[in-house]
C-alpha cells in the first residue's frame, strides 16, 4: 500500500503539471497552430501564383522563341533566294561574256583563215609565175644555145 500512496502524491503532485499541460495545448491551436497554417496557407498560395505566372511568363518567352525563329527561317530563306538570283544573274552574266569571247575567237579565226588563203592564193600566183622563169632557166643551163622556151613555145 505504500507504493499506492507513493502513486497518489506522485499523481496529485503531477496535476498542476498536467493542468499546465492541457492549458498549453488548448493555448497552441489559436496562438501558434492556426497563425502558423495561415501563413503557410498564404505561402503555398503565393508559391503557386508564383509558379503558375512562371509558366505563363515560359510559355509566352515560347511563344515569342516560335516567332523570332519562323521569321529568322523567313530571313534565312529570304537571303537563299537573293543569293540564288546573284548566282543566277553572274551565270547568266558569265555565258554572256563566254559566248561573246566565242564569237569574237571565230571571227578572228575566220579572218585569219581568209588572210591565209589570201597569202596561199598569192605563193601560188607567184610559185605559178616564177615556174615560167624557172624552167626556162633550167632549159638554157641544160641544153645548149638555142632557141628560148618563150620563142618555142609560140
Amino acid at each position: 500500500m505504500d507504493i499506492l500512496h507513493q502513486l497518489g502524491g506522485l499523481v496529485l503532485g503531477s496535476v498542476p503539471a498536467m493542468v499546465f499541460f492541457l492549458l498549453l495545448v488548448a493555448a497552441y491551436g489559436p496562438l501558434v497552430r492556426r497563425p502558423l497554417e495561415k501563413t503557410l496557407e498564404e505561402r503555398r498560395a503565393r508559391t503557386t501564383g508564383t509558379v503558375e505566372k512562371a509558366h505563363q511568363a515560359m510559355a509566352a518567352a515560347e511563344a515569342k522563341a516560335g516567332v523570332y525563329e519562323q521569321k529568322l527561317r523567313a530571313a534565312r530563306n529570304e537571303m537563299l533566294a537573293a543569293r540564288e538570283r546573284k548566282r543566277r544573274q553572274w551565270k547568266a552574266e558569265r555565258d554572256q561574256a563566254i559566248e561573246s569571247a566565242r564569237a569574237a575567237a571565230q571571227q578572228q579565226v575566220r579572218t585569219a583563215r581568209q588572210e591565209i588563203d589570201a597569202m596561199a592564193e598569192t605563193a601560188r600566183t607567184q610559185i605559178e609565175e616564177s615556174t615560167a622563169l624557172l624552167s626556162e632557166q633550167i632549159l638554157r643551163a641544160v641544153l645548149p644555145a638555142g632557141p628560148s622556151f618563150t620563142e618555142a613555145r609560140q
